[in-house]
């Protein structure tokens, strides 16, 4: 437990890499089909504090037997090729021509397209001068190949000011304009967005046009081409009256348009639900996405809904689950990865969690039947997450609480038949680490009459060896939200504490995502009592079911709403827990109100409605107040270890300040890791090392 063997544990295990996009192309040669997967990978610098990206590619060559494909060489894999400061990248769908949008640095933006050949054309976009930045995030970035591979499709920040012409002119003989006047954004790692637009640019002439038509009230984002290169498709999301934070946020009112580049705007989604991640079939008739509701839980189950282009007709596909039953899909509760249709437009691929997992399924549209797409070794794998699928092969990665992230290919089989499945890539290391799935059922008085019968679980990783007849620290692992999951997947974090000896558990409290739609309502008007109760419960069920953990060395982690309920639970069962580390925990809701990006949860999170024109009462904040860590701070006794990130829009550091003075004054010992240039997630290379490393010295003293 010295420093320098904490560091080097941290290093090895965060600086394993991980998938996030793959690309595939097809060609037949002779009597085989030949394809190349392209996969791009991100991997932590622990020594140079950055994160690096990489492309790796594989051949792979395939047979196809009646109406089945079957795998039968994959080549030694190329080297790994350096992504250098590249912010978007894709290829084109027939000639494989590849798209970079690249920062220079000069703090240009570059658009390079390269081909067999070479780098074929540059433009410099920032020299152009008909946008500001481009967006590479989730929320709205995108970057779009045409049909005839001719234009591309992206979207920038306007250049356009919103701020009003003051009188008079500069020296230059420019209207001058009021520098100060305040400029909304998207919030919490959205902080340099504020109003999109979408841009097209002409391969051949470099021509670079804002499209005209997007109604003033929207932003737009997540655009695609629709059929015939003269139309696109995206979503917009309503910034009237004001803008609230959208990330991991899947309750915002939006839309799903049509816009012509003659500028003719059609809105093609029923009006206040919330939509996202539009998806063209290969066929290009028939449009999927998926939707939810505006404000309640800030992220939920959604319904699959598909649009035929050609009858302006709407369907549902896939509706909310609202229980869950052993062996079936839980529901959707992420993004549909880019690529996710079968070759013949009939059936649509994704992952999402699924109780203590994340899996893979189909939805065959024919019949609107949804099956399982993981194989035997879903025992081995507790995590499934689809990269993308063309041509009817799958690219996924898979891993668990022992296994870091796995590369593996399959080929899309006939209805009722199994995947046969091969791996690219094996991790360069394992771990001798046991991990097993917990069911937790909440007692009689534990349960919610509104929502009866409803049960939780949790993860629980521990080392595989341990002295005989010794007794291993249990450290209890809380996510935020709290609308997310600790899925059964490869965790830097969890395989680092049970490395240095403790046992993990990783608890998925009612109102976690993969449970159904009821979990996740459950919790609203309940935070502060059943979550708290909740995780208390599986630390009581996995004490009696696994006599190896010792009672009496306890300690509780995690971040935001994981924080929160950290801060709870060291106040509610002062004498249970002997330690506690809080990333960004919300402690006092009721002064956090003024300040988060996401007002509206503040209010729905403690069961009251929410509209814009919101004027706080003395009974909300009281609710508010009530339902707060703050009010159980005298009761604390275990040591508690604060992680606060500066620049976080979602919980504002002076939250953890509040606790941290609660304490101070009473002489409890505390202590505070500030961070200057985080925000909520505290995601620097560097920042995530400090927190692990001082964490785990902060266990290992107090336990």
């Amino acid at each position: 437990m010295e420093t320098n063997a904490i560091t080097a544990i941290y290093a090895e295990f965060s600086g394993l890499p991980t998938p996030v996009s793959a690309h595939l192309t097809e060609e037949q040669v002779g009597d085989q089909r030949v394809y190349t997967v392209n996969s791009e990978w991100s991997q932590n610098n622990l020594v140079g504090g950055s994160r690096l990206r990489y492309m790796q590619q594989w051949t792979l060559l395939a047979e196809q037997r009646n109406d089945c494909k079957n795998l039968q060489t994959v080549l030694p894999p190329g080297p790994c090729a350096p992504l250098q400061a590249e912010l978007l990248s894709s290829f084109s769908p027939v000639r494989g021509l590849r798209a970079v949008v690249r920062e220079t640095t000069g703090s240009h933006q570059i658009l390079e397209i390269w081909d067999s050949h070479g780098l074929r054309k540059t433009l410099d976009l920032t020299a152009l001068n008909k946008h500001g930045r481009v967006y590479n995030d989730a929320q709205f970035g995108c970057l779009s190949w045409s049909g005839c591979e001719s234009r591309l499709l992206y979207v920038a920040e306007s250049n356009q000011s919103s701020s009003p012409d003051l009188p008079g002119k500069s020296p230059c003989g420019k209207s001058l304009q009021d520098r100060s006047v305040y400029r909304e954004d998207w919030g919490e790692g959205l902080t340099s967005k504020s109003l999109p637009v979408l841009c097209v640019v002409e391969l051949e002439t470099g021509n670079v046009s804002v499209l005209r038509g997007v109604p003033s009230h929207i932003s737009p984002g997540q655009a695609l081409w629709a059929p015939g290169s003269h139309v696109v498709v995206f979503v917009g999301w309503s910034h009237e009256p004001f803008r609230l934070g959208l990330k991991f946020c899947s309750n915002r009112r939006s839309a799903l348009f049509l816009l012509g580049l003659d500028g003719h705007c059609e809105c093609l989604s029923e009006a206040d639900v919330s939509v996202s991640s539009p998806r063209l079939s290969p066929d290009g008739t028939t449009l999927v996405y998926l939707q939810g509701h505006v404000f309640g839980p800030h992220n939920q189950c959604v319904s699959l809904h598909q649009y035929d282009l050609h009858s302006k007709k709407t369907s549902i596909l896939m509706d909310v689950v609202n229980r869950t039953n052993a062996g079936e899909c839980a529901g959707i509760y992420e993004s549909l990865p880019s690529s996710c249709w079968s070759a013949d437009s009939q059936r649509v691929v994704f992952s999402s969690a699924c109780r203590n997992r994340k899996d893979l399924f189909v939805v065959d549209r024919r019949t609107k039947t949804v099956a399982f797409l993981s194989d035997n070794l879903s025992e081995f794998y507790g995590s499934w997450k689809l990269l993308a699928i063309q041509k009817d092969l799958m690219v996924v990665y898979c891993s668990s609480p022992n296994t870091p992230p796995t590369l593996r290919v399959g080929f899309l089989p006939p209805v009722g038949c199994y995947v046969d499945w091969q791996t690219l890539h094996q991790p360069g290391l394992t771990f001798d680490l046991r991990w097993t799935v917990l069911d937790v059922t909440p007692t009689t008085e534990e349960d919610n009459t509104e929502y009866s019968g409803l049960d939780f679980g949790a993860v629980l990783v521990k080392p595989r060896d341990h002295f005989h007849g010794a007794k291993i620290p249990l450290v209890v692992f809380i996510h935020g939200g709290p609308h997310s999951q600790f899925p059964a997947e490869w965790n830097t974090t969890t395989a680092g504490l049970v490395k240095l000896g403790f046992a993990v558990l990783m608890v998925n409290y009612r109102g976690s995502t993969g449970f159904g739609q009821d979990s996740i309502l459950s919790l609203i008007g309940r935070i502060g009592t059943q979550d708290v109760k909740d995780v208390q419960r599986a630390v009581t069920t996995a004490l009696q079911r696994d006599a190896t953990l010792d009672p009496k060395r306890l300690a509780v982690i995690g971040g935001s709403h994981g924080g929160f309920l950290s801060c709870h639970l060291v106040g509610q069962y002062p004498d249970l827990y002997r330690a506690c580390a809080a990333r960004n925990p919300v402690i006092n809701a009721a002064t956090l109100l003024g300040t988060s990006d996401i007002v509206d949860w503040r209010y729905s999170s403690v069961g009251l409605m929410y509209s814009y024109d919101q004027i706080p009462t003395a009974e909300a904040l009281a609710i508010m107040l009530e339902r707060s860590p703050i009010t159980h701070a005298a009761q604390i006794q275990a040591p508690v270890l604060l992680m606060l990130g500066a620049k976080d829009r979602r919980v504002s550091p002076h939250q953890g300040l509040e606790l941290y003075r609660a304490l101070k004054s009473r002489d409890s010992p505390v202590r505070l890791l500030w961070f200057p240039e985080d925000g909520h997630s505290l995601a620097r290379v560097d920042t995530q090392a400090d927190c692990f490393l001082n964490t785990a010295l902060w266990l290992q003293q107090h336990l």
